[in-house]
């Protein structure tokens, strides 16, 4: 598992490094060379779609996304527990249900591209899939072993 977060970082390090360096490049070939880059613009909105994506289930594994921390604090402590049920439910259904969607979606446009780079779709809803999924597996493994952000005292 811990190779499997390595490689998910090291992916999305260089996502976001590219979404970085792409517009740089396109900045000083346009204007120090004349000479802009050609789909500059649709290579960094892959980049981003792809990393934001790609790092949510590094933010689930941390226990850092959306899990309505305050309301369920606010909460007597004898609803607590049901409550915290109910929320990792609902984003195992709602992970699962993005990723079945993806997967619909996937088989709708195997055949589309972008208009300048001819990027297939799958690429981008690979990405989506790939992250859902996962997401999705670890809010399984969290119902069993709450992340660390996750696990209070009160919780």
């Amino acid at each position: 598992m811990h190779l499997v977060r390595r490689l998910l970082e090291g992916l999305c390090a260089l996502l976001l490094a590219g979404i970085v360096l792409v517009p740089l490049a396109q900045v000083i070939l346009r204007q120090v060379f004349t000479s802009p880059m050609v789909g500059a613009e649709e290579f960094t909105r892959f980049l981003l779609v792809c990393l934001v994506f790609m790092a949510y289930p590094l933010v689930v594994d941390n226990g850092e996304n959306i899990v309505m921390a305050e309301l369920r604090e606010s909460l007597p402590t004898w609803l607590r527990g049901p409550v915290k049920v109910v929320i990792l439910l609902c984003t195992i259904a709602a992970s699962a249900f993005i990723a079945y969607a993806t997967v619909i979606t996937m088989q709708a446009n195997l055949g589309n591209t972008t208009p300048t780079l001819k990027i297939p779709f799958w690429l981008f809803l690979g990405s989506t899939l790939l992250g859902f999924s996962a997401a999705c597996l670890l809010h399984i493994v969290h119902g069993t072993k709450p992340p660390a952000a996750d696990a209070g005292p009160n919780q």
